[in-house]
């Protein structure tokens, strides 16, 4: 039987009604995404119709997941919130915290030495507030959910902005900061504003060297790492169904690269196979009970244009490989004008490794198509030229993979497989050792989602593609960036000229998944007695202080602590790898604040002047040093500010060293969310140029925050270092109820304050 069976039943003995509402309240046809978020609104009734991408809606979302560099924040605030248990089904996934290095069994075994006290708190949280515990080695989270906890027509919210993954399981599945999360886990509403809708329909077949990563990559190269902000991306058309399920789940994934709020595909057959061979016959039965409603209505996939703020139409049938990269993963390139882009941006053509897996790309299909080039290294006297590693996505995948010979193919060949683990995808990867992480420009590829600087190895001269797993091991074997497997030959080990055939794989393994231990712990019923301990003295771990609320007063004399240059994600303002280990320790953690942020004054990371001393110094030590004698700063941003991952630590740690306000041309959906959730102030500029105006030693008045109201513009007035002054208008998304976080000096405290 599934998990929370009774749960899934409930949502579906509602669903036509609310569907049904909703589609008479709106006077028209409804997409997949509007059926879900209809009918998952707090109240549970439809009586309005909701503006999107302006009015702010109140959902109950059925489940939360949280993996475990995020839960550790997540949990520490859930324990403030005055709940003896959570609201809805809640899991934990620990999966960020082991490092790949060596191969599986060392990596794991060494990650439960190191990293033993936050497993060990993860689990006593899990066990007293009946939260599902999965324990290191057990898979990525977002694989586990979609082989465990996505059902289709569900809403879920995930503490990682891959929680999207679940959106291949027909689900409306959000990434979310770990305030959210404590939000919905003690049954209060989760609060979004109203989505866009974009609508991609989808053609054709993919066939031959084509996969559904090569889907995504397109829509990148189309959308941008902003075009979906604010937006659920909708997949329909004969080409969506003629996909697996974990390809679908594959392009849901990735569509966090272009901002989108989530990703969703309409239930079909591919999803009902899916749910069967995942022991999870008894949802596909209900499913199809409903599935009318578990999809857009035909109206709408007949006629898109109307329903939809945009459209994208992709011919599976004439789609290439691709490879996005490097540093941005919308930089889209076809492997046939590979080799032309190459040289044109001069891109070091030797690949030194090749990755496959991670939570995108590590499902049975996946490593199946891959293995089937790995065989024919052998097969047809070639020897892979570049290193190669392989990440399974669960223990499942691992389990099932191995039994079915894969991972001795891929040992013939010289691979590694790493843990069932998150690993290089965000940094967690011991590439170098103990040589320095800086080296000389080389190229990698990896079928993982992200390929910002530094982000795998922490080498920011690493020029990182992403492509398909099928296509990243061709690449490996050939050790080519230029490398065309569906035009290009490759020299045998005789001499001989030959080429690589199609890669060849299936769908779910013919005789079954199989696992002797998933790796789930289950939570007691009664939870009263166990004792949650944080040693005061441990460097990985520490309780949360409440923020201060605000005084109700303007903010003035502040000071300028940076001003990003460029993109500037999540990875840039709280830097994940080794800084990991600090997750559940946000004063420790606050050390890596801002270290990776270009400074636009003078173009180097970690180095701002200081207005106390005129000297040059760390991000970190020079906003403790105003934090110290009570001086409130601002940091200024650029377009898409806070772009990435959903680690709300890129918001807590300058919340907690004192930045009182993020001023930004524009932000990522996620991180402005975040920022608002622990009390600051997250303004955009009014006219973008006045990002120009900032210069290094300017002083900030804000004149009529104390009149904070929605709708209303905050005036800034700058005083520049020779006393002239320009005063400027910033805009704002804060409602009623976002002002009163603000006001109570986050949104926990007002949990708390309402709870008491």
């Amino acid at each position: 039987m599934a998990f929370d069976i009774k749960m899934i039943k409930k949502v579906y003995s509602q669903l036509a009604d609310r569907v049904n509402a909703a589609r008479e309240a709106t006077g028209k046809p409804l997409t997949l995404a509007e059926k879900i978020l209809y009918s998952h609104l707090w109240e549970g009734k439809v009586d309005k119709v909701y503006e999107r991408g302006s009015d702010y809606v109140d959902f109950a979302p059925d489940r939360v997941a949280c993996q475990d560099a995020t839960a550790q924040m997540a949990l520490l605030q859930f324990m403030h919130a005055g709940k003896p248990k959570v609201a809805v089904p809640t899991t934990v996934h620990c999966d960020h915290l082991i490092q790949a290095k060596v191969g599986a069994d060392a990596d794991l075994k060494r990650a439960n030495e190191t990293s033993n006290e936050v497993f060990d708190f993860l689990e006593s949280v899990s066990n007293k507030y009946g939260i599902g515990f999965w324990k290191p080695g057990a898979g990525i989270i977002h694989q586990v959910v979609l082989e465990n906890y996505a059902f289709p027509g569900g809403m879920m919210i995930g503490t990682d902005s891959h929680t999207v993954n679940a959106g291949g399981l027909g689900m409306v599945a959000i990434g979310v900061g770990g305030a959210d999360a404590v939000d919905v886990m003690a049954g209060m509403p989760w609060e979004l504003k109203f989505p866009k809708l974009i609508g991609v329909k989808l053609t054709g077949k993919l066939s031959g060297w084509t996969a559904p990563k090569d889907v995504i990559l397109k829509v990148a190269d189309i959308l941008t790492v902003k075009g979906g902000t604010g937006a659920i991306i909708e997949y329909f058309g004969e080409g969506a169904i003629s996909m697996s399920c974990t390809g679908k789940g594959t392009i849901c994934n990735m569509g966090a690269e272009v901002g989108a709020t989530t990703s969703t595909f309409g239930y079909d057959e591919s999803m009902d196979r899916y749910l069967r061979s995942t022991g999870r016959a008894d949802v596909a039965d209900a499913a199809n009970e409903v599935k009318e409603h578990l999809t857009g209505d035909i109206e709408v996939y007949e006629n898109p244009e109307q329903y939809f703020d945009q459209v994208i139409e992709i011919n599976l049938s004439e789609l290439e490989p691709h490879l996005n990269g490097p540093f941005t993963p919308d930089l889209a390139t076809p492997i046939s004008k590979m080799s032309e882009a190459a040289k044109e941006n001069d891109w070091p053509i030797n690949v030194e490794v090749g990755l496959i897996g991670s939570c995108t790309n590590s499902s049975y299909e996946d490593i199946s198509r891959a293995a089937s080039l790995a065989k024919q290294v052998a097969d047809k006297n070639l020897k892979t030229k570049s290193k190669f590693t392989i990440t399974p996505g669960s223990e499942q995948v691992r389990y099932t993979i191995e039994r079915d010979g894969f991972i001795n193919t891929f040992d013939k060949i010289g691979a590694t497989v790493f843990a069932n683990a998150c690993g290089p995808c965000i940094g967690m990867w011991d590439r170098y050792g103990d040589k320095a992480a800086d080296g000389p420009r080389n190229t990698i590829v990896h079928s993982f989602n992200r390929n910002f600087a530094k982000r795998a190895d922490g080498n920011p001269n690493t020029l990182a593609f992403v492509g398909s797993p099928e296509l990243v091991t061709a690449i490996a074997i050939a050790g080519r960036l230029d490398f065309n497997p569906v035009t290009d030959t490759l020299i045998n080990e005789n001499g001989e000229e030959v080429k690589l055939d199609e890669p060849r794989g299936y769908e779910l393994p013919p005789e079954g998944f199989a696992v002797e231990d998933a790796g789930y712990i289950q939570p007691l019923e009664d939870g009263s007695g166990v004792e949650v301990k944080v040693s005061p003295t441990s460097e990985r771990l520490q309780l949360l202080e409440p923020f201060e609320p605000w005084d109700g007063k303007n903010i003035t004399g502040a000071k300028l602590l940076l001003k990003a240059f460029g993109k500037c994600t999540t990875d840039h303002i709280s830097m994940a790898g080794p800084w990991l280990r600090y997750r559940g320790h946000l004063d420790n953690i606050s050390n890596n604040c801002f270290i990776g942020a270009v400074n636009a004054f003078n173009k180097k990371t970690n180095f701002v002047k200081s207005q106390l001393s005129s000297e040059y110094a760390g991000v970190p030590d020079t906003q403790r040093a105003y934090k110290a004698e009570g001086i409130p700063t601002i940091v200024v941003g650029d377009h898409n500010y806070g772009e990435g991952s959903s680690r709300e630590h890129a918001a807590m740690e300058p919340r907690h060293l004192g930045v009182r306000a993020v001023i930004v041309k524009s932000f990522a959906r996620i991180h402005e969310t975040n920022l608002k959730k622990q009390g600051m102030l997250g303004l955009t500029f009014a006219n973008e140029n006045d990002y120009d105006l900032i210069q290094e030693d300017d002083t900030f008045n804000f004149l009529d925050l104390d009149q904070f109201a929605p709708g209303k513009q905050l005036t800034l007035e700058i005083v520049h270092s020779d006393n002239s002054k320009d005063t400027i208008m910033l805009n704002h998304t804060y409602n009623d109820s976002q002002i009163e976080w603000f006001k109570e000096g986050s949104a926990l405290n007002l949990i708390k304050k309402q709870n008491a």
